[in-house]
């Protein structure tokens, strides 16, 4: 069934339209509410990042719940992969996370979490619109849910993060530069790095309720790339506004992302034989990555766009590595999200253990040239029953070797769903290959 109001992770939008404003939110608390009331503790996990406008919501938020008999507990700005985690331990029904991670602070969003901290199912999220749609009523007076503050909820993640890092190891031979976003990690994320040992530099700490995510973080790289090298660091690591994206630098300000922080993972899980059947990437993830994978003979199988959907296919398979370029990286043995701290630790006890640095475990990897072009189409049209459109992705196929053992490229093509935006997506060996023939596709979706 589709959805009306839940996108591919919660609801999201720009704050004060629809459906990120207080009377939606109250309305979404309620019939959230209404469906996990129906057993077990009837108390919901509310976190949020530094938005300004995460007040309004989890006040909204915690009306509604209340009104349908659950009680909340609040933890204030703290990482979504947190939310998840606090979840679990305190038995609760669901976890409710108020962020519209990477962008910026004008957007917000609310997404849920199971009692097993993964992203709800979708009965539930179908079950919940269900009840949107119904006039919200209230509960007896003596049933109304309660609210109340998890005053150490920072402080219980910090420890569970410094937990999956071995206590044998330290990091005081790192100096490391953190980049928080002016998010929900600001002031987690230095301590766990410091209470480690390493040395560290933070930037993007200081908050303001509008300058998450701006010109900083996993999104925006300059600035840990110049701090890396102007303070002489071993490792940048960069985090995202809601904490659940990693991207790395090398000591040479060199960008590591989520395809080639998956492929440290997986090598070093190989080398110690602890790799449990292979890695999940998505339908984005580089070709050079999942070449270097099959040199070290390990299976690899792309997802659809979205952590959700890889966390899917790692369920399935039961395998424990999984994630997306852009940052999302699951290590599902310790996890039930993508978590960027306890990403990042992982690579730093692959550095540790190996005794390498991020450029000498990533020579590896040669990673494609990639080449995205957005192209604007008229509504009512689908590029990919064009004609035009499929001609120039015949020729282009053919010159790359598409499909064939030997395939000097690959070509994604989808169309957004939300806006009549047709992306193209080409990676071949050379970046004009990949320029030239993304735009012949690209230059053959017509506005008519």
């Amino acid at each position: 069934m589709s959805r009306k109001y839940f996108g591919t992770d919660g609801v999201r939008g720009k704050v004060g339209e629809f459906p990120i404003t207080p009377d939606f939110a109250l309305k979404l608390g309620w019939a959230a509410g209404k469906v996990l009331s129906r057993a077990g503790t009837k108390k919901v996990i509310i976190g949020k990042d530094t938005r300004i406008s995460g007040y309004m919501l989890e006040s909204a938020l915690e009306a509604g719940l209340a009104s349908a008999g659950v009680s909340a507990v609040f933890t204030g700005p703290i990482p979504t992969p947190a939310v998840a985690y606090l979840t679990q331990t305190f038995r609760a029904e669901a976890g409710i996370v108020i962020s519209a991670s990477h962008n910026p602070f004008y957007d917000n969003g609310i997404k849920f979490f199971s009692g097993k901290g993964t992203k709800l199912p979708d009965d539930i999220e179908l079950a919940i619109e269900a009840e949107l749609d119904k006039p919200l009523t209230c509960v007896d007076s003596a049933e109304l849910g309660k609210a109340s503050r998890l005053n150490d909820a920072a402080g219980r993640y910090i420890e569970f993060c410094k937990g999956t890092f071995p206590s044998e190891l330290s990091l005081e031979k790192l100096h490391i530069v953190v980049d928080c976003a002016h998010g929900a990690a600001y002031d987690i994320a230095p301590k766990v790095f410091r209470e480690l040992g390493a040395k560290v530099t933070a930037i993007g700490v200081d908050p303001d309720g509008m300058n998450i995510n701006k010109e900083c973080g996993a999104t925006s790289m300059g600035l840990i790339q110049s701090t890396v090298l102007e303070v002489g660091a071993d490792v940048g690591i960069a985090l995202d506004g809601d904490s659940d994206r990693i991207m790395m630098v090398d000591r040479d300000g060199k960008i590591i992302d989520g395809d080639l922080i998956l492929y440290i993972l997986a090598k070093h899980a190989l080398l110690t034989g602890q790799l449990q059947g292979g890695v999940v990437g998505t339908l984005m993830t580089n070709m050079g990555m999942e070449l270097a994978l099959g040199k070290l003979s390990i299976p690899f199988i792309r997802a659809n766009v979205g952590d959700r959907y890889v966390m899917e296919q790692m369920l399935e398979r039961d395998w424990y590595l999984g994630g997306e370029n852009s940052g999302h990286v699951i290590c599902r043995k310790l996890v039930t999200t993508g978590d960027a701290i306890v990403a990042a630790l992982q690579v730093l006890k692959a550095m540790a253990h190996s005794k390498q640095s991020l450029t000498e475990l990533t020579q590896d990897v040669n990673m494609m040239p990639q080449i995205l072009l957005n192209v604007r189409f008229k509504e009512g049209t689908d590029p990919l029953e064009s004609d035009a459109v499929k001609l120039a992705v015949s020729e282009a196929s053919e010159a790359l070797n598409v499909g064939d053992s030997d395939a000097l490229g690959r070509i994604l093509l989808r169309k957004s769903g939300t806006e009549p935006v047709f992306r193209v997506m080409v990676e071949a060996k050379t970046q004009d290959l990949a320029q030239d023939w993304a735009q012949h596709i690209a230059d053959a979706v017509t506005i008519k």
